[in-house]
């Protein structure tokens, strides 16, 4: 029975938790969003909130207290600096939660934690897309180039009898391996 009992174990020792939540939130004050089981992701959100909050306090007191739980420095002075500014006439409530799906694997209840208003938007993809088109049109390019110079390649006579070479020294079995491939006759 779990009566009055106030936080969720989510099966592990209470310092493997604690380390989970410490890691969760600093990613998620350093990305702006993540992705977790519900259970998780309501965890997440009462620890951020509080984190947020000591940011907006903004005195040493508060930024020790901060350091205590975010792991990165940098999202500590993000949190008092850039976090602290944002929501600094909102009263609480600085995360939501939204359902998305259930995992394949486990069928555990997935959601996603993320900071409200003016959430960073992920510049990362339209690069990697970038990058794909960039990575196929140099191998194109370098065809067509080839094909202008007129190459000389592997493409001639001695590159193909060099194939078939390499093809016909696979293909000879030894003694031992014909014996090996040979059909037995059932009795």
């Amino acid at each position: 029975m779990r009566h009055r009992a106030r936080t969720r174990k989510l099966g592990r020792t209470s310092a493997h938790r604690k380390a989970m939540y410490r890691n969760m939130v600093t990613s998620l004050l350093e990305h702006e969003r993540i992705e977790t089981t519900d259970a998780k992701a309501k965890e997440v959100r009462r620890i951020a909130e509080r984190m947020i909050t000591l940011g907006k306090r903004g005195d040493l007191h508060a930024r020790r207290q901060a350091l205590r739980v975010i792991r990165s420095r940098d999202v500590a002075a993000k949190v008092f600096d850039d976090l602290a500014e944002r929501y600094r006439e909102r009263p609480g409530g600085y995360t939501r939660v939204l359902k998305l799906r259930t995992r394949p694997g486990d069928a555990a209840s997935l959601s996603l934690v993320e900071l409200i208003e003016g959430v960073a938007t992920p510049v990362a993809e339209p690069e990697k897309r970038a990058r794909r088109k960039a990575k196929r049109a140099e191998p194109a390019e370098a065809e067509k180039a080839a094909k202008k110079k007129g190459s000389t390649g592997k493409t001639g006579p001695k590159a193909a009898a060099k194939k078939t070479s390499a093809r016909k020294a696979t293909s000879k079995k030894t003694p031992v391996q014909q014996k090996k491939t040979r059909k037995k006759s059932g009795g």
